[in-house]
């Protein structure tokens, strides 16, 4: 065998009488492992694979239903299938947030009309070593433009060059942000697996509102390097796919040195402590929320209700105000070695109002505006000193205080409320989601399906410490075992 599997998959389970055929396509909702396991025994290959997502991309993307989660395909695709390299990943299709640098005839621009002339002169970090373990880049999924961060009054998922992503659950419904494509995308079965990014929920909580598994990692597990950014405090990428498993074995190449042993039985004698603050008051979420601990008990996991994290609101206050400063600071260096008609956030303000009936005909540029006036060295080292206390009280004196106070392995909440109504003139409605403590402190978040409101998904937040990822995910693993809470989308119009 050309690469090591993670765990024994359960594709030869999917359809008995077609397995015997040489080759085969595979069902919509395949996970990563499934396919794995098609290609090892040669029911399939690496370019049967491509055409298969492709075609349904051209159902349901961008006609039928119209997700609209692909903002573009890779020319190259089916040339590289056929000679993509042994590894891992071989011959396994993934999809790429149009803010991670790809240096092949895909561009990457952050959904932005900005960038859209001008393409990056190397890969991202990321995508090497995807690359390097056999993994097909097939497409470029839509996003929040500028991965949310431009306006107050924005709608998660709608980019000047993409357009609106909806959620397949619910087309009127918000697929959730900035991760927006990424999330659709898998859910819709348009690709077994995406990389999103998330800065303060944009992988957790598209995730969650459209149904799949989403993990953002410890900061800095994964390498930044080639993706636009926002921080580099809190900028992270990670998977975005069907099972925990697919999302481990994705980690295993994303990461250094990254192990994980996945067990069903994980939960037994773990210690969970239940963030009550953070799960809101969302009477049927709540519900959901106490059958799935009842659930937990049942496997053997100890629940310690409730958990507080004193300082949340007042980290979170303080990292809002250093990563205005900071998205000045790292934007303007990237933009500046990235080249191209745009070196600067005061560039791209101007450029953005000079197209403003293309970039700006829903909402306007309002953090943009008021980060270009954070330039002053008495401005940033404020910012610094926020930053510092911001992790402070999100980190040590918050998740790992609550964790060690508690004999903790992890802390659980409901990820999400329901995905609100798009509605393009106000921009998105104020839906909670459980992500700034794991963010502004840098560490490990999860978000795996719980179950269904409002006939909309709802996610499971399982959140550690620092690089303790590995044992989040196995958490995660034997959750997703005994609630089995995913379901494919039906794409209703109401």
């Amino acid at each position: 065998m050309h690469r090591r599997r993670l765990l024994q998959s359960a594709a030869l389970a999917l359809c008995p009488a077609a397995c015997e055929q040489k080759h085969r396509a595979p069902l919509p909702f395949v996970t990563l492992a499934d396919l794995d396991a098609m290609l090892e025994t040669k029911q399939t290959t690496p370019l049967l694979l491509v055409e298969h997502f492709l075609e349904r991309i051209a159902q349901i993307d961008s006609s039928g239903p119209r997700v609209n989660s692909i903002l573009e395909m890779n020319p190259d695709a089916k040339t590289i299938a056929a000679s993509c390299k042994p590894g891992l990943l071989h011959g396994l299709p993934i999809l790429i947030k149009d803010n991670i640098e790809t240096a092949d005839s895909m561009q990457t621009t952050a959904g932005s009309l900005a960038l859209s002339d001008h393409k990056p002169k190397r890969d991202a970090a990321l995508v090497t070593r995807l690359r390097e373990a056999g993994a097909v880049i097939f497409g470029k999924t839509n996003l929040s433009e500028w991965a949310n961060i431009r306006s107050p009054n924005s709608t998660s998922g709608w980019s000047a060059r993409g357009g609106l992503t909806r959620n397949p659950h619910r087309l009127t419904h918000s697929a959730s942000g900035s991760s927006s494509g990424s999330a659709a995308a898998v859910a819709a079965g348009l690709a077994p697996a995406a990389i999103g990014t998330e800065t303060n929920g944009s992988i957790v909580s598209p995730a969650s509102a459209c149904g799949i598994v989403g993990f953002k990692p410890t900061v800095g597990l994964i390498s930044g390097t080639g993706i636009i950014p926002i921080t580099h405090h809190q900028d992270t990428a990670g998977p975005m796919t069907l099972t925990v498993r697919d999302a481990a074995l994705l980690m295993q190449v994303l990461a250094d040195h990254f192990t994980i042993e996945l067990k069903a039985d994980a939960l037994k004698g773990a210690r969970l402590g239940v963030l009550r603050e953070q799960s809101g008051k969302h009477p049927q979420v709540l519900a959901l929320f106490e059958a799935t601990l009842q659930k937990l008990r049942d496997a053997g996991a100890i629940i310690v209700d409730s958990v507080e994290l004193p300082n949340a609101q007042e980290a979170g206050t303080l990292a809002w105000k250093a990563m205005l400063i900071e998205l000045r600071t790292d934007m303007n260096a990237y933009l500046d070695q990235r080249g191209g008609d745009v070196h600067s956030l005061a560039e791209l303000i101007a450029f953005n109002e000079q197209h403003r009936d293309a970039e700006m005909p829903h909402f306007g540029q309002e953090f943009f505006v008021q980060a270009e006036k954070l330039g002053t060295l008495e401005i940033i080292a404020a910012g610094q000193k926020a930053r510092e206390l911001a992790k402070q009280l999100a980190g040590t004196e918050g998740i790992d205080a609550a964790l060690k106070a508690h004999n903790l392995d992890a802390l659980i909440c409901p990820t999400n409320d329901p995905a609100g109504m798009i509605d393009l003139k106000k921009g998105d409605e104020d839906v909670r989601v459980a992500s700034t403590p794991a963010a502004v402190a840098g560490y490990p978040h999860l978000t795996v399906p719980m179950g269904f409101v409002e006939s909309l998904p709802v996610g499971f937040s399982i959140i550690g410490a620092a690089n303790d990822d590995a044992h989040i995910l196995a958490l995660g693993h034997a959750f997703e075992q005994i609630t089995q809470a995913r379901r494919s989308p039906t794409f209703v119009v109401e």
